[in-house]
């Protein structure tokens, strides 16, 4: 069979900008695997992200809104399908590793709690090491999937995927493109969201930011992507002066679009109504599994084993859907009808 994945990697050498990663350079997995006669070694770390259980999982993970009624909400997994969009569209104008982009924004949330950050938050409290779901997604891919086999992705993918949220930026501009993708999809959709909820009103929205972006969704992603074409530079001669950011103008404006979500949206009383009681089901579940331990499924006795009881209570809380944790927080907590006896 013809070798197709060596034309691919030929075709990034002549085509991708000189800043991109290419996958004939990659820095290769933790245990080597032999390569793939199609597919580039970042094809496959996406199709390996896009058919795990943690992908799947998302679609009953809050983004922001917890349990809304409405089937037009985003979920943690649509969000993550509209990250890799925009950061995709990006990447392709720089000429930039498409490939190694959409698996970084497939995986980077795989380790996100249920409920959101409420779900995040609640987790960093109670266990000793500290909770940041951009951490345990690296964590998901190395180690609790495919009973923990992990799915020996790249280390440019983990790379992407642990810095896609704070502190030090990603070694690849693929990473760091990824980063700022994040920030544009998730400010955008749930301006939608808390639109769609009546929690704001379009005409809330200051001035300076329909007169740089517009008055839709699509018109603000439009000029936010556009913005981030003309002011990254993928092809410098010297490397470090390649960067992945927004022109200034817009940035400021940008800015200033996430601090009245804060004020408006991720802090208002009205969104976060339900939060405590996210906090307290997640607290109350952390504390009775690190109380009994063989109540946790098996793959979780054995992480128990080799890891202490407490990283296993963790690794279970963080991998739950919404759905999943409140049935198990009423199997413990909620006495049952006579009936269900």
């Amino acid at each position: 069979m013809k070798n197709y994945r060596i034309h691919t990697e030929q075709f990034e050498k002549e085509n991708l900008s000189s800043g991109a990663a290419l996958a004939a350079n990659t820095l290769g997995r933790s245990i080597p695997d032999e390569e793939d006669a199609i597919r580039t070694c970042w094809q496959r770390d996406r199709d390996r992200i896009i058919h795990c259980k943690s992908f799947r999982r998302l679609k009953h993970k809050t983004q922001v809104f917890l349990s809304p009624e409405g089937d037009h909400y985003r979920t943690r997994l649509t969000h993550t399908l509209e990250v890799s969009q925009i950061a995709r569209t990006i990447a392709r104008a720089l000429g930039l590793n498409e490939d190694l982009t959409e698996a970084i924004a497939l995986g980077h949330d795989l380790g996100h709690t249920p409920f959101g950050h409420a779900g995040e938050r609640a987790l960093d409290a109670v266990y000793a090491p500290g909770f940041k779901h951009y951490e345990q997604s690296v964590r998901v891919v190395e180690k609790l999937e495919k009973d923990g086999k992990g799915l020996n992705l790249t280390q440019e993918v983990k790379n992407g995927i642990l810095c896609h949220t704070k502190g030090e930026e990603a070694f690849t501009l693929e990473g760091r493109l990824v980063r700022l993708a994040d920030r544009i999809a998730y400010i955008n959709h749930d301006i939608d969201d808390a639109l769609r909820a009546g929690v704001i009103a379009e005409s809330e929205i200051a001035d300076a930011v329909h007169e740089k972006m517009g008055f839709t969704t699509a018109s603000r992603i439009n000029a936010l992507v556009i913005s981030t074409i003309e002011a990254s530079v993928t092809d410098a001669t010297d490397a470090a002066d390649n960067v992945i950011k927004m022109q200034a103008d817009m940035w400021e404006v940008f800015d200033a679009l996430n601090a009245f979500m804060f004020e408006r949206v991720y802090l208002n009383p009205v969104c976060k109504s339900e939060e405590k009681k996210a906090d307290k089901l997640i607290k109350s579940l952390y504390a009775y599994f690190c109380a009994d331990a063989r109540a946790l499924p098996e793959e979780y006795k054995r992480i128990a084993a080799e890891e202490g009881v407490e990283r296993a209570v963790c690794d279970y809380i963080a991998g739950m859907t919404d759905h999943y944790a409140v049935q198990v927080f009423d199997e413990l907590f909620v006495p049952q009808g006579w009936g269900k006896v």
